[in-house]
């Protein structure tokens, strides 16, 4: 697909230019701008366009400001036009998110006719402050993205039976050891702390073991291994589960089954981890067995033999493995005013070097705005400090991450921020209208929009069905006609906060 929409850009940069060869050139010495006097500023959407008017100030009026996502389309499906690409071929500054959403960007710019432009990524700017999509129990996922839980409350933990890990299962410890996972070594050190080779022993060590299959009856109960060639087989009953607070801030649990018939030679205790928290069919999982107990199980974090359905090829297992490994950011960072002060701050400056004659007037517009930002930010900080309640839950798609966070508070959804679903399983808004109930919130929130239906629909299968349904905008589908009359970021998050205040107490 990437390919396609290089092409297609390509093609309408080089049509766009033959068309214009009339057109005035730039001035001599200038900076290839839309117009020789004007600065030319775009940005994709707009708190992004409103935070450069902030900053701006009186001189915004004498610039050429666009707005790409000016009529409602939201970022994860908006496709540029022509007039769009030329726009940002000849602009002064660029500023855009920079997640999946904007995957057509490093085309555009690989056309522009301006080589002197400044261009601001967010995610970029923000770095290693940037987040992850996160799965939270409840969520409806996507299809192909069936990820496990690293945050969750303890209360979202559910007994599980051991169906779940029915069928034939196979150990990944040859596939690493005859290079087979190299290409997965390689990716986990693009993005983590070590190199591919100490990620290959640090992977020599959790995956080891000499249980090449094992084969789950859940129907009987039964595991049967298979230790160099020999099985082994046991009746195993269910002893419940413990919660694993980690040192790297996520949470896990594990499975416990003790044996009470078989083959002695069977491990008397079994645990499994395979990220889930409630009943449902493992893709994987790891185990970890022994004789000596379950406090001796629960003990061990560097050892965790790992299997993967026996019908799977090694090619197959790695590029599930490589799957797993791609980071789909969130994107919403603009909807935490944390966030908003550095970025602010990284547009001031491209601004102050692309217009040294205004330098000072940014430079105080800046400062002021972000004493504005600072103080809604304390704010919200009141509001959530005074609160009675702690969580949110959201019947719609969950962009909020990133305020959450600032805030120290707990959320559900029915979505991701990013996710392409809209339609929600019985399963999903059971358990989020059970979350209603249990945490006795007043109101389910959505996001802006006119379909609010998996809200209402969770209203009713709540005990009261009387909650509330509130909206808090995440500035997504923020049009040209809105900032003309009036809407700011900041008028947006302060509204936002009004409707938190309702939803905390």
């Amino acid at each position: 697909m990437k390919r396609i929409i290089s092409l297609m850009l390509s093609l309408t940069m080089a049509g766009s230019l033959l068309s214009g060869c009339g057109s005035k050139p730039p001035a001599e010495g200038g900076s290839g701008t839309q117009s020789a006097d004007k600065l030319s500023v775009v940005t994709t959407i707009f708190p992004e366009y409103d935070w450069v008017r902030q900053i701006m100030g009186d001189q915004a009026d004498s610039a050429e400001l666009t707005m790409l996502l000016d009529n409602g389309v939201d970022l994860h499906s908006y496709q540029p036009t022509a007039d769009d690409i030329i726009k940002i071929s000849d602009c002064d500054l660029f500023v855009y998110v920079g997640g999946e959403s904007d995957a057509w960007v490093d085309d555009a710019l690989k056309e522009a006719t301006n080589k002197n432009m400044k261009v601001i990524d967010l995610l970029d700017v923000l770095k290693d402050t940037v987040k992850t999509e996160e799965a939270m129990p409840g969520m409806q996922a996507e299809e192909g993205h069936n990820h496990g839980y690293s945050h969750f409350a303890d209360s979202d933990v559910q007994d599980r039976s051991l169906s779940d890990w029915d069928g034939d299962w196979q150990s990944v410890y040859p596939y690493l050891q005859d290079g087979v996972l190299d290409e997965v070594m390689e990716r986990k050190a693009e993005t983590g702390d070590k190199t591919a080779e100490e990620y290959r022993d640090y992977y020599e060590t959790g995956y080891k073991t000499d249980v090449s299959q094992i084969t789950i009856d859940g129907e009987n109960n039964t595991m049967c291994f298979v230790t160099n060639g020999v099985a082994a087989k046991a009746v195993y009953s269910y002893k419940g589960y413990q919660i694993y607070d980690y040192k790297s801030g996520s949470r896990g649990a594990r499975y416990f089954f003790e044996a009470t018939g078989g083959d002695a030679a069977a491990p008397k205790y079994v645990q499994f981890s395979d990220h889930g928290i409630a009943p449902g069919k493992a893709e994987h999982f790891h185990i970890y067995c022994g004789n000596d107990g379950f406090e001796a199980l629960s003990q061990e974090m560097d050892h965790w033999p790992t299997y993967y359905p026996a019908g799977m090829s090694g090619d197959e297992i790695k590029e599930d493995m490589l799957e797993h490994e791609e980071k789909e950011y969130d994107e919403h960072v603009w909807l935490s005013l944390k966030n908003a002060k550095v970025l602010c701050s990284a547009i001031s400056d491209a601004l102050q070097e692309l217009d040294p004659d205004h330098k000072d007037a940014y430079a105080a517009n800046t400062k002021t705005y972000l004493d504005e930002l600072a103080e809604l930010d304390r704010e919200y900080q009141t509001v959530v400090d005074g609160a009675a309640r702690k969580t949110v839950l959201f019947g719609d798609r969950f962009p909020f991450r990133y305020l959450v966070d600032d805030y120290g508070l707990n959320y559900y959804a029915a979505f991701a921020g990013c996710s392409a679903e809209s339609e929600a399983s019985f399963e999903t808004v059971s358990f989020l209208a059970k979350k209603v109930d249990e945490l006795a919130l007043p109101c389910v929130l959505t996001i802006e929009g006119k379909d609010h239906k998996i809200a209402q629909t969770i209203v009713q299968n709540t005990k009261q069905k009387d909650q509330k349904v509130l909206t808090m905008d995440s500035m997504q589908a923020t049009t040209s006609d809105d900032v003309k009359n009036g809407v700011t970021y900041l008028s947006v998050m302060e509204k936002d906060l009004a409707v938190l205040k309702q939803a905390l107490n």
